[in-house]
């Protein structure tokens, strides 16, 4: 399941003065050249975080945990172990996390059976990618078969070079090595790599790897450190698109 960061300060219903008015025509903003493209995949590729939020929800209530807003919000985006940490101390030693964790994943695969829905734009980034010649990968907090299945059941499995999942790497997000391993299955340095996120803990990532790096919200809406760390913030995965450098320009 997808996880988060106890210390992430949410911003749920607030919405970023940056997101809607950062392209207000096509000329406006524009992403400096880069030589790949590494996608986060669930919120950022996959439109799955609000189905997933319903089964974390109907999940705990089964049982007998009340979950709140707050606390799902802060699981989006990172590690199981963030999501366990955060969870144990939410509701104290006796929440039976593996039970929860398994329950989520058997609805889960449950209700993206015959498809999983994508998020507006997702197809039309990863064609025009391809026609480019720009190399794509996956960097997710997922385990493998989850990543796997979902990629292949929304049929953007075969758009990317490799797929770096939880179960490759020793420190998940918001460390920076999911994010350069990506880089180094692609043979591209990181500085050149362009970083595609929705969480906090994917952004940090993605930042600290020294990606040009763009988050997309999703559930999360920026905070202010989140801001502060100098990356675009856009409405959609269109409007990444539209800030694409001319094709001369990479």
């Amino acid at each position: 399941m997808q996880g988060g960061d106890a210390r992430d300060k949410v911003a749920p219903h607030h919405k970023c003065p940056y997101i809607g008015s950062m392209l207000p025509d096509p000329d406006s903003f524009a992403l400096k050249p880069f030589s790949a493209v590494i996608f986060d995949m669930d919120g950022t590729l996959l439109d799955t975080e609000a189905v997933f939020k319903t089964i974390v929800f109907e999940v705990a209530g089964e049982l007998g945990f009340e979950m709140h807003e707050h606390v799902h919000l802060s699981m989006v985006g990172s590690s199981h172990e963030h999501t366990r940490a955060l969870l144990v101390d939410t509701y104290g030693v006796s929440f039976p996390y593996t039970q929860f964790d398994d329950r989520c994943r058997v609805v889960m695969r449950e209700r993206m059976h015959l498809e999983v829905p994508v998020k507006t734009g997702a197809r039309e980034i990863l064609e025009e990618l391809r026609d480019r010649g720009i190399p794509t990968a996956i960097a997710t907090s997922s385990r493998a078969p989850h990543a796997t299945l979902h990629l292949g059941t929304a049929g953007l499995l075969d758009m990317f070079q490799t797929i770096v999942t939880r179960d490759d790497v020793i420190n998940p997000k918001p460390h920076p090595e999911p994010y350069l391993m990506a880089a180094g299955r692609l043979g591209i340095a990181p500085e050149h790599c362009l970083a595609l996120e929705d969480s906090f803990a994917g952004v940090r990532a993605a930042h600290a790897a020294g990606m040009q790096t763009v988050m997309i919200p999703d559930l999360v809406h920026p905070s202010d450190e989140i801001r502060s760390l100098g990356i675009a913030i856009l409405d959609s995965l269109d409007h990444v698109r539209t800030a694409f450098p001319k094709p001369t320009e990479r």
